[in-house]
Parts: structure tokens; sequence; C-alpha cells
């Protein structure tokens, strides 16, 4: 199969021009997403043939290299990217089958009577905790639920679970966010951590504040703002550690541990003068699979949330154990060392315009060492720790597959867009036309993170949209790329909360179907307003004033 050399200025020798075709993709995506209210599935398998119409006819990428290229895209999307979001959401399926999904509800009714206090609880700390398995919306279905269990009305738990799903947002699902950015570019993935690990802590700082304004107004900063700062200090200490010296896989477990531990910490010690109470009630169930009837224990779980606290957490708790020692040197050492295939992708010959092969050709099945399988692992000891029959067990899989089957496409298709464009050269071409603004592309890096994850509401499929861009407009303008490379991370969590795909989950779990449009006017002001603050960072982290803080 012929080989396909990089272009970058294949209309008329002209960046501009060439720019302007390079675009269509991405705005054939927006519009359809954002102005026609397509579903996202069919808004990206419509991109997608966009970008290969570009590649194919107007930079000359023969024909069978840019499905190639469609190909590892998607390929990559399934491994890891859905390995990861199936297992995930597989245990969480368990939990509601057993009914012990409406025992943690219990529990953490049980911390605090304050629904101030249960909102950085639960939407933020043990948000956090979903956001780092799962991510791609789960934390903001789950906590919706649980809040309005514990009485918050359906739009304020809605609101206060989309602004909270913002600082974990960037190391979610196992950070697949930054491990796909290092695919994508070539950087060191670990590198890329430890500074996103500089950036996204400080939003963690304000957010619980954030939150309990939302709940109760300045009234409830004033009366509960121990525990929100404690929450927030503990949570972003731990997430920069974590990102900087441990291991950017587990930064938001750690990070939501230490958030919740330092809340209840402070409570055994201190309460709120003014108690805001939750209303009473049969807690919600989230809508799941039916368990078989013979069990009446299970019956009492899913009505009253009766059971043990540490059995409810118990499938948690077993995967930060199973990650602890995946993680950790020898065993580590051993898994990488047996990890599964590395290998070209088969038939995908391009290289650069001065000839070197890209990186990105080589794709990684690393099987037995993917946060995927260690989350399936940890699914079978749930299923054998709940006695769940075997063949209840894989039904159980089987309805998480054909739940998300579209967020399965969605997935694939986005990933396969950025690989044909970042292969054919046009992500390039918009990069290079951007490095032309100078060093103030330093304060608009975030924004183009928050846009794409606005649109395909996910920081994977925003990073691998315009990750190379941000580094091809670093190496043009003398900034580092990876701080260009985190910021687009990093701005891209705030896109998070008014995405179509956050909210109309958002909005579907707490029954407000068709009131979407109320809900982004509810939280678009505190994501405009913590994206002013990012910009703002990450242009002084480009400057002498913070530029110790930049990794490499």
């Amino acid at each position: 199969m012929a080989a396909y050399e990089q272009v970058f200025d294949p209309v008329g020798d002209s960046l501009g021009y060439s720019a302007l075709l390079a675009a269509l993709p991405l705005v054939t995506l927006f519009v359809l997403l954002g102005g026609a209210r397509w579903k996202a599935w069919k808004a990206s398998l419509v991109a997608l043939a966009m970008a290969l119409g570009v590649a194919v006819f107007g930079y000359g990428m023969p024909v069978g290299q840019a499905a190639l290229a469609a190909s590892e895209g998607a390929a990559f999307g399934l491994f890891p990217i859905i390995w990861i979001v199936l297992n995930a959401l597989w245990i969480y399926k368990l939990t509601e089958i057993t009914g012990w999904d409406a025992a943690l509800r219990r529990a953490f009714g049980s911390l605090s009577d304050d629904q101030r206090v249960q909102a950085v609880i639960i939407a933020f700390c043990f948000g956090a905790l979903l956001e780092a398995l799962a991510g791609f919306g789960t934390p903001v279905a789950v906590s919706s639920v649980m809040l309005m269990a514990v009485g918050l009305r359906p739009m304020k738990a809605a609101a206060v679970s989309l602004v909270a799903n913002t600082a974990p947002v960037a190391f979610g699902a196992i950070a697949v966010p930054i491990t796909t950015l290092g695919k994508i570019t070539g950087m060191d993935a670990a590198d890329l951590g430890a500074m996103v690990g500089r950036q996204t802590p400080l939003l963690a700082l304000f957010v619980p504040l954030l939150l309990v304004f939302m709940v109760d107004g300045r009234r409830g900063v004033r009366q509960v703002w121990p525990v929100a700062l404690a929450g927030g200090f503990a949570f972003s200490a731990a997430q920069f550690v974590s990102a900087n010296y441990l291991s950017y896989e587990i930064a938001d477990i750690v990070a939501a541990f230490a958030g919740a531990l330092a809340v209840i910490g402070l409570l055994r010690v201190w309460q709120p003068r003014e108690v805001m109470a939750a209303r009473t009630g049969t807690p919600v169930i989230a809508g799941g699979a039916a368990e078989d009837e013979r069990f009446d224990a299970v019956q009492r779980r899913k009505q009253t949330g009766e059971g043990s606290a540490l059995m409810a957490f118990a499938p948690y708790l077993i995967v930060v154990v199973l990650f602890a020692v995946a993680t950790s040197g020898p065993v580590k050492s051993w898994l990488e060392a047996h990890s599964g295939w590395t290998y070209r992708w088969p038939g995908l010959d391009v290289t650069t315009p001065d000839g070197t092969p890209l990186s990105t050709m080589t794709f990684n099945l690393n099987v037995f060492n993917a946060a995927g399988t260690v989350l399936l692992l940890a699914g079978l000891l749930t299923a054998v720790l709940y006695r769940i029959r075997a063949g209840r067990t894989a039904r159980a899989y089987g309805d998480t597959v054909r739940q998300f089957r579209w967020t399965i496409v969605t997935v694939t298709a986005v990933l396969a867009l950025a690989y044909v464009m970042n292969l054919s050269g046009q992500t390039v071409t918009l990069g290079l036309l951007l490095a032309e603004t100078g060093g103030a592309f330093a304060l608009l890096s975030p924004v183009v993170g928050w846009l794409g994850v606005a649109v395909t509401g996910s920081d994977t499929s925003s990073n691998s949209l315009f990750g190379l861009l941000q580094v091809t407009a670093a190496e043009k303008t003398g900034i580092s790329p990876y701080l260009l490379g985190a910021a687009n991370t990093t701005g891209g969590v705030l896109g998070k909360m008014i995405s179509p795909q956050n909210l109309a989950i958002a909005a579907a779990v707490v029954g407000l179907e068709g009131r979407e449009g109320e809900l982004f006017r509810k939280v678009v002001g505190w994501g405009l307003g913590l994206l002013v603050a990012v910009c703002l960072l990450v242009y002084l982290q480009s400057t002498p004033v913070l530029g110790w803080m930049v990794v490499r």
C-alpha cells in the first residue's frame, strides 16, 4: 500500500486556506451537536466521514492509509478506553442489582444531616472516586440520584453534581485523558500528569465552596466553610502529591479518599451551628436490572438502604487495593514485562515532511496491566463477595454493554476522527495557524480544550482532537508543550458541566428531561468563571512569574 508523507498547506500552499479546510470536520461536529442537536453518535460518524473526505481529497492521503488511520483510532477507543468504562460501570451495576447502592446512599446520609455537608461528601468526594474509576458521565448520574435521596431538589441535585464533576475529570477513568494525550502527542504521560497535577488542584480548592454556595447561598458558606476548605485542601494536596510523586493514574482515587477522610475527621470534632436538614423519605433508586425476587434481603436494601456500610463500599475498596498492588514495584515490573503486545498498525505508513515515521502508528495491546483488566478482576471479586450467580453476573455485563452501546459508537468514532485528522496533517495545520498568535496562545490554550469537551462531553476526546494541535502551537511559539498539553486537559474539565452529553444524563436521572436548557443556565456561569481563572494561571505559567511550576 502506498505510503503517505504529511503536508500541512495543501490548498494553494496557503496555511490560512488549508486551515479552513482542516476545520471542516470539527465545524461539522460542533454544528450537528450544538446547532442541529443531533445525537452524539450520529454527529461523530458524519464528522468522521468529513475528516476522511478532507484527508483524501484535500490532503491527498491515500484512501487505504486514511482508512487504516481511522481503524487504529477506533481500536484505541475500544481498548483501553471503552474497556475501562464498561468494567467500571459493570461494577456499579452489580451494586444496583443487589441493592448495595441504596445501602451506600444511606451510609452517606448518616455522616451528617446537613445537606451542604452531604453535597461535599457525595458530589465532590464520592463523585471524584466514581470519576477516577469510570468517568464518561458516571459520577454525574450516580451523584445526582444520591443527592436527591438525601433531600436535594432535582434541579439543584443535578446542577451540584455537574459543577462538582470538574477537578477530578483530568485524571478520570484511571487518567485515560492524560494517557491518551501522551499517546497522541508522543510526550511522556507521567510528565503530562505531573503538569496537570500543578493546575487542577487549584480548582479543587474552591469547588467545594462553590457547591456549598449553590446549596445554601452565602449563609451556607458562612456556616459550613470549614468543611468545604478541609475537603478541598485535602483533595488538592493529595492530587498534587499523587500526580507528581506517586502515580498519575491513581491521583483521583488518592485525592477522593483524602478529601472524604478530612471531612469525616472534621465532623467528629466540629459541626455546623445550624443544620440544613434533609427531607425524609424513601431513597431514590437508580434504574437498573431487577434482582432475583427470592432474596428478601436484596429487596429490603433497595427499599430502605438496610445493610453494612463496609459491604456497600467493598467494591470500591477492592478496586483501590487491586490498583495499589498492580502499581507496586515488583508486580508492576512483572506486568509491564508480560503486559501483552506492542506492534506497528498493519499497513499504516505515514511520515512527517522530513521522513520521520509517526509514533502514533504503534499500538499497545497491554491486556494484562491495563486498568480495564484490573477493574474486570475487581468486578469478578465483587460478584463473589455479593454472592451473585455466574449467569446473573454475565447478564449484568450484557445489560451494561446494551445500555452504553451508543456511547461506545461515539467514543470509537471520535477517536477515529482524531487519528485521521492527526495522521493526515489536518490538526497540525490548525496548530500552525494558531501558533501565529505567538505567546498570547498560552492565554487561549485552555479555551481550546474547553470547547472540545463542551462539544464531545469527554476530556479524552478533546485531547484526541486537540492534543497534537497544542503541541504544534507550542513548538512554534517556544512555549513548553507539556504546559499547553496540560492546559488543554485542565481547560477541558470545565467544559464537562455544559456538554450536551452530561446535561442530558443529569436531566434524565433526576426526571427533568427536556429541561436541559434550564440546567445549562444554572451551571454555565460557574464554568466560564473558572475557565477565566485557568486561562490566567496557564498564561502566568508561560511567563517567569509562575514558570517555575512547569515540568521540564
